[in-house]
């Protein structure tokens, strides 16, 4: 296949996680148990613990063959320079990785459409990692291929089944609307791209339209949708298994930069944990700014640390502290199974409701309960830990 030939199969990624999923998907490809909701999480001393009832397993499709993969990467450096890691990996598995940008010029958006279009129309199956993705489902509107993956891109994975099942129109959970009368506009000239976009999402009645969703999220199957687990098993063959520290490991969120927790009621919860569970480093996730970062290090004195990789691999790599801490977030579902066996444990503290914003919405409470809640296999911190922070 020359790089200039449609590959049969096509994937885009606009994030480090994404393109971690994908690779775990084309392992898993010809690997794993198709099953209509994702099973409970792996025991601490290894292995996968059964599927709900009257779930069974069924033979797995033929692996990838020809897979390329799309990268339309954001502005900010951090996630441009994970991603170029995460491409080096996937080159190391074989993959071709193909690097468009789509953002960062007026013209770029336009630009990076038609050069991919040729491709799209001719691709018999499409692997995307954010169906939120304005860009992303500007490109399904092109897509003729029968079949549709979509990988996990964190906790949306969620919020993207619960929505399709009811059919309503596609919104990330921590999104509030406005923008006036013009966002309004905006929102009513982008009408037929969301809707051609939610009927791909749907799978035929007759077969010839299918839709995979690849996970490590508590979701369940709907309308004709099969769920594959994603339990990380690239990532433990790939590396590990890790050194464990004395320690303790925080994991941070971008829960102040995306307005929903207030950035001082955060930096309490950071402090109150810090004490409590001794803890030395804090993984700084990709979408927290460096003046938050210096106030957090400067108050807890808690060591920085921005990983060059997504954190399941961070952690299975090592060095890892024997508890890992977090708030409501993707990596209390993932890390779970990419560090089975290793005898660490993952924590997770609940989010005080008297830390988020006024401007959060009573839909980011309920899913960040459902995150918590969801969560096997984690220890869930006691509610004065929370209230402590506050």
């Amino acid at each position: 296949m020359t790089p200039s030939a449609p590959a049969p199969t096509l994937a885009f990624v606009e994030s480090p996680v994404q393109l971690l999923n994908v690779l775990e998907w084309a392992h898993a490809r010809g690997a794993g148990r198709l099953l209509g909701v994702v099973p409970r999480q792996p025991a601490r001393g290894g292995g996968t613990g059964p599927g709900p009832a009257g779930v069974s397993g069924s033979a797995a499709p033929d692996a990838v063959q020809g897979l390329r993969i799309v990268v339309l990467p954001p502005t900010d450096p951090m996630s441009r320079g994970q991603l170029r890691r995460m491409a080096g990996l996937a080159r190391d598995e074989g993959h071709e990785v193909r690097w468009q940008e789509a953002r960062g010029g007026r013209f770029a958006p336009v630009k990076a459409f038609a050069a991919l279009a040729r491709e799209v129309r001719a691709a018999e199956r499409v692997v995307i990692g954010d169906p939120f993705s304005r860009y992303v489902q500007l490109l399904l509107t092109l897509v003729r291929a029968e079949e549709l993956v979509v990988v996990d891109d964190g906790t949306a994975t969620m919020e993207f089944v619960a929505q399709t099942a009811r059919g309503e129109r596609l919104v990330r959970w921590h999104r509030v609307g406005g923008g006036g009368l013009p966002g309004r506009l905006r929102e009513l000239a982008y009408a037929p791209v969301s809707a051609t976009a939610r009927r791909r999402f749907t799978p035929g009645p007759d077969g010839r339209r299918r839709v995979e969703v690849f996970s490590s999220m508590p979701v369940t199957a709907h309308s004709g949708m099969t769920v594959r687990l994603n339990d990380f098993a690239w990532t433990r063959a790939r590396f590990g298994p890790p050194r464990l520290t004395k320690g303790t490991d925080l994991v941070g969120t971008s829960l102040v930069e995306t307005g929903v927790v207030d950035p001082d009621r955060y930096l309490e919860a950071v402090r109150a944990l810090t004490l409590e569970h001794g803890a030395t480093r804090y993984f700084a996730h990709r979408r927290e700014s460096p003046e938050k970062l210096r106030l957090l290090s400067e108050a807890t004195g808690l060591e920085i640390v921005r990983p060059d990789l997504p954190l399941e691999l961070i952690a299975r790599r090592g060095p890892v502290g024997r508890t890992i801490v977090s708030f409501p977030s993707t990596v209390v579902h993932t890390l779970p199974y990419a560090l089975i066996g290793t005898g660490v444990t993952v924590a997770v503290c609940d989010v005080d409701p008297s830390w988020l914003t006024p401007s959060a919405s009573e839909r980011a409470r309920g899913f960040l309960a459902g995150v918590t809640d969801t969560a096997r296999d984690v220890h869930r911190l006691p509610a004065q830990t929370a209230q402590a922070a506050g």
